[in-house]
């Protein structure tokens, strides 16, 4: 009915200028009028809403620079959710685009503060991060716990009192205790039968399977006598801390451990490869810049990771033959410097040349075969070697099926779009790596073990 009389009522307003009379009933002419004058006067209403609010605060009576201020704040918020939201692989620009079959999660040009802050987000690079990284402080401990089992050093102020002490010393009596707790320690060359001496005398010792610097201190430490003279001119107190001296300086003389540099240099690559690979994936998001420089630091870490775990392998089982120990050392050292140096052409990081790098690293780690059988030919009798290889063989394993599926990429290849957080190719390539170090890392261990023993 009020769409007819409204209807009515502009028809009457139209026929004002026109002789014709106004066509509607006049029962009705009031109740139009009031309702058409109800809605616009809530239409004024409303329009003067509306133009206060858009006028506030930014009237002439106010401060403009709150109403700059306010506009200011609500464009940096708004521009702050759309820019760190995670993007799609399609709107990535060039240089993030290394995997089509990953397909959503990605950061993007991200400031460095919220690039460094992400670590503690999910996004499709989160576990890249954190696998390698708990993987450089698992290595870190071990670097550590390798370095406190290093023999003891003679603590030369307690050496001071020395001389007095010998001055009293009862050293027929001192020969004596010595020589029936060790029968063979006059016959040093004897090792063999010295070491059988040792496990045989002291069966309460946790005694590994092979002996070393450290551990003949220990069991020499229990051999010597508590008195080294007799009891009216003994000090127990300086006595007590001499016979730690002692056993110091008599183990060196029995067995003196080889150098462990070769050990520490693949302990070092490890970290270094770990740590910087975490790096790369946590901060190559920033920019074009970072990303090519981050990427240079990975690859450089991969080949200080491959190089260096040849030098246990090669020193340990040939330092007996220095020229074959230089050769393969020298080999491998310059193969990874030019490793690093084809790394920095700008090609390749390519997707293009993802095969091309997985080949280089691969052919880099095969060519640990050479001394590995040199190894056998010489040393097939003995189980150190047969137990190294066998670790060897192993961590050859976890590095090659980490390649393969870092070339290969999957399984993301077979279902894009499933596995942008969790499972894809780079994540398993990163567990193999860390599986294949760690694994390597006990086969250095025997090696120290065997070379301690049974030096050249």
């Amino acid at each position: 009915m009020c769409l007819i009389l409204t209807t009515a009522f502009l028809e009457a307003e139209n026929n004002i200028n026109t002789s014709e009379p106004p066509h509607f009933f006049v029962v009705d002419c009031g109740l139009c009028f009031f309702l058409f004058s109800v809605g616009v006067e809530q239409k004024m209403v409303e329009d003067q809403g509306n133009s206060e609010e858009r006028k506030s605060p930014c009237i002439s009576d106010v401060d403009p620079r709150a109403c700059s201020s306010s506009k200011e704040g609500k464009g940096k918020r708004l521009w702050k959710k759309v820019k760190y939201q995670l993007e799609e692989y399609h709107s990535l620009p060039g240089y993030l685009k290394d995997n089509e079959y990953i397909l959503r999660h990605y950061r993007s040009e991200w400031p460095l503060r919220q690039t460094l802050l992400s670590i503690f987000t999910i996004h499709n690079e989160t576990l890249n991060v954190w696998t390698h990284l708990l993987g450089f402080f698992l290595f870190l401990c071990l670097t550590i716990y390798t370095a406190m089992k290093a023999p003891k050093v003679v603590d030369l102020p307690t050496l001071q009192n020395l001389p007095e002490v010998l001055r009293k010393a009862d050293f027929h009596k001192l020969q004596m205790e010595l020589r029936t707790c060790l029968p063979s320690l006059p016959n040093m060359p004897d090792l063999q039968r010295f070491q059988q001496e040792l496990k045989t005398s002291l069966p309460s010792m946790d005694y590994l399977p092979s002996l070393s610097n450290w551990y003949i201190v220990e069991l020499l430490y229990n051999c010597l006598p508590e008195h080294f003279s007799n009891s009216n001119h003994t000090d127990v107190c300086v006595l007590h801390s001499m016979k730690e001296d002692v056993a110091n300086i008599i183990a060196p003389l029995m067995v003196r451990p080889i150098t462990r540099w070769p050990f520490f240099a693949f302990l070092g690559g490890a970290m270094f490869c770990l740590l910087s690979s975490s790096a790369c994936h946590l901060l190559s998001c920033h920019s074009e810049r970072l990303s090519y420089i981050m990427l240079r630091v990975d690859y450089a870490g991969i080949a200080a990771l491959i190089a260096t775990s040849f030098y246990p392998l090669v020193y340990y089982s040939f330092m007996c033959y220095p020229v074959f120990c230089n050769l393969y050392i020298g080999f491998i050292t310059l193969l990874g410097i030019g490793t690093i140096l084809v790394s920095l052409l700008p090609v390749f990081q390519t997707p293009e040349y993802r095969g091309f790098r997985a080949s280089l690293f691969f052919g880099m780690g095969i060519s640990g075969v050479a001394p590995i059988l040199h190894k056998l030919i010489l040393f097939w009798h003995q189980p150190e070697a047969l137990h190294t290889t066998g670790y060897e063989v192993l961590m050859g394993a976890f590095y090659g099926i980490g390649a393969l599926v870092y070339a290969t990429r999957v399984p993301e290849r077979w279902m894009p779009g499933k596995f942008d957080i969790a499972g894809h190719s780079h994540q398993l390539f990163h567990v193999l790596v860390v599986a294949g170090a760690y694994t390597h890392y006990h086969a250095g261990v025997i090696y120290l073990r065997w070379r301690d023993v049974h030096g050249c």
